[in-house]
């Protein structure tokens, strides 16, 4: 029987989302695609007129080769001939060779602007769509998935121009001019040939094709299946060693390169089918070419040279031609491809701005919860009619069990979710009638998990606000108490941190989030469990920091430890999504109720596991203004 552990990497993936968007017409695509390239129509049109000049010099050449051969061809009324003419032919098909060489580069140098352009304008759109997105989708999202997506979309683009431009169009003005040559200058059997060669051709290439899409999309969601398993394995070393679990890994990854090789395999064998079909119907079609043109030869009505030049065209035709199947195969790949990067743009934003929303007035940093109730999930309520104020330049602190909804606070004053009912204001205004973006300026946050970017220790800092200087940097790493570590490592603020951080502690990444929010200095700061990850020494010394930097702004503490939160102006008390006691810290004990109880708890704990370090916020506000703050 099998383990259970293993059946988790041993089952089939659901492939659904991988294939997501596979019921868009590949006009539909076209179209998104078009407006792209249209932004570079001068190129476009350049390219066009280069590529029709190539394509007059490549139909001269066979037309120049039967002339070449008639002139060779003894000839008893002017012997002569021999010497003068096919000199000058030759020199007119050395020129019609470099004219279309010429102008073929000419094509591709003028053409790359827009292809290129266009695959940066939709990466870059779609970068900014995803960062657009919701909270809740970036926390179902697959990373490693949906980098394939925009890798192999950004290629398709490339690939899809390029190939249009590069094949199938000149292929295209080539065969309307081999047609109309060889329909005036011979007969209709000749057109009739090659249109049912070409008939087949397209029809056999694109049944066969559209057939095989199925298992070239299937090798690609289970790719990108594959690559999810791989980063998300290795974005997760520390984990995988601390429970031994190299193997365990190893297997889960051979079994998603064993589902893609398998489909990679019956990909490669349904393409020798198609190839086979292809050549099956070229060599047919230039049989019954030749074998028409010699019969023509032989009947005396045809020219050796006819002979040459039917040949030439069929072969520059072919040549081609013989790459459509390849075209056609990797055209459709790259509209599949294109089609899953545009659905990433067709996600839905879950919070979005008000039509016309104007920037939030920060002013007045009083910030209100009003009968605020919220969840992720309908079965599972997280808050229920919440009321809460932090009045400008007050403290006030959050305290409850895991679970109980204090980090949603964040996260909602971040507005990366919208409340289901009441509303969330600051100043007044309601943070959903006015900009994101100027919300979020308005508010700093220290995060209990603080992942850095894989760069320096000074492009961290400065990320709270990118046009800092130097001295400022080092003052905020200074306020941080993080200065004297940068400054003994050898690359100073050059030091690179690491994937998500990795080469510093939790105390020196924390540090360096809680330097990152000093030098954005927003009149809002959160402090989620800023000095969770720092010892006593270094929580006392930061505390006064944090406290300091606090003075005139309005702070929301979130704490688990009651000993960091004991001067705040405030202490909330939040079970199951309601707040269940507030008031001061002496008012809180003297009640004897919930915090009480967790204040005394905390008090047994042996010494080092909860320090008991205070922070001194400003004076104590007001009894009234409590009052005004106590829930409704």
């Amino acid at each position: 029987m099998r383990r259970h552990g293993h059946s988790r990497y041993s089952s089939a993936p659901d492939l659904g989302p991988a294939l997501a968007g596979a019921g868009r017409s590949d006009w539909a695509t076209l179209r998104r695609l078009f407006p792209y390239l249209w932004h570079y129509k001068g190129h476009v049109v350049a390219a066009l007129g280069f590529m029709i000049v190539a394509k007059l010099a490549n139909v001269g050449v066979p037309m120049l080769l039967k002339r070449l051969v008639d002139a060779m061809t003894p000839n008893p009324v002017m012997p002569q001939a021999l010497i003068v003419v096919p000199v000058s032919l030759l020199l007119a098909y050395g020129l019609l060779r470099l004219l279309t060489s010429l102008a073929t580069e000419l094509r591709e140098a003028i053409f790359v602007t827009a292809t290129e352009g266009a695959a940066r304008q939709i990466s870059l759109k779609v970068f900014g769509h995803l960062h657009a997105l919701s909270l809740r989708f970036h926390l179902e999202r697959q990373t490693g998935g949906m980098t394939r997506d925009i890798e192999r979309g950004t290629r398709g683009v490339q690939l899809l121009v390029s190939m249009a431009m590069y094949n199938v169009v000149p292929t295209v003005i080539e065969l309307a001019l081999v047609l109309v040559i060889l329909g005036v200058r011979f007969d209709a059997g000749f057109v009739w040939i090659t249109l049912a060669a070409l008939v087949f051709y397209i029809g056999y290439t694109v049944k066969v094709t559209q057939w095989r899409t199925q298992f070239r999309r299937a090798m690609n969601a289970l790719e990108s299946i594959a690559q999810s398993h791989a980063i998300d394995s290795l974005l997760n070393y520390e984990t995988v060693k601390y429970f031994n679990n190299e193997a365990f890994e190893a297997q889960r990854y051979d079994a998603s390169l064993k589902r893609y090789r398998d489909a990679a395999i019956k990909s490669h064998r349904t393409l020798g089918l198609l190839n086979s079909g292809q050549q099956l119907v070229v060599a047919a079609s230039l049989v019954a070419m030749l074998w028409r043109a010699t019969q023509g030869v032989v009947d005396g009505h045809l020219t050796l040279g006819d002979l040459v030049m039917i040949n030439a065209f069929m072969i520059q035709l072919y040549i081609p031609l013989n790459n459509l199947g390849m075209i056609y195969r990797e055209m459709k790949q790259s509209l599949t491809d294109l089609d899953r990067m545009f659905a990433l743009l067709e996600k839905e934003r879950e919070v979005r701005d008000a039509q016309g929303a104007p920037d939030l007035d920060a002013r007045d940093p009083t910030v209100r919860f009003e009968n605020v109730s919220f969840y992720y999930d309908s079965a599972r309520p997280i808050l229920s009619h919440l009321n809460l104020e932090i009045p400008a330049g007050r403290t006030v602190a959050v305290v409850g069990p895991s679970g109980a909804g204090k980090s949603t606070l964040a996260r909602l004053l971040y507005r990366f979710y919208d409340v289901q009912g009441g509303r969330i204001t600051i100043g007044g205004q309601d943070i959903r009638a006015v900009t994101q973006a100027s919300v979020r300026r308005a508010i700093g946050i220290v995060p209990q998990d603080t992942v850095l970017f894989n760069d320096t220790i000074g492009y961290n800092i400065a990320y709270g606000r990118p046009s800092a200087t130097q001295e400022d940097i080092e003052a905020a790493a200074r306020a941080a108490h993080i200065h004297g570590f940068i400054a003994a490592a050898p690359k100073g603020y050059e030091t690179t941190v690491g994937e998500r951080g990795l080469k510093l502690s939790g105390g020196e990444k924390q540090r360096v989030a809680i330097a990152r929010t000093l030098l954005k200095n927003p009149p809002i700061l959160i402090f989620d469990e800023a000095t969770s990850a720092l010892d006593s020494a270094n929580e006392r010394a930061i505390q006064a920091e944090l406290s300091s930097a606090a003075q005139g702004k309005t702070t929301l503490v979130i704490a688990h430890r009651l000993s960091t939160v004991v001067d705040a102006h405030e202490i909330l008390v939040l079970e199951a999504g309601r707040i269940v006691e507030r008031g001061t810290h002496a008012q809180l004990l003297a009640r004897g109720g919930v915090y009480a109880r967790m204040w005394a708890l905390q008090k047994t704990q042996p010494q080092g596991s909860a320090p008991s370090v205070p922070v001194s916020f400003p004076s104590q506000v007001p009894d009234q203004v409590l009052e005004n703050c106590s829930e409704k």
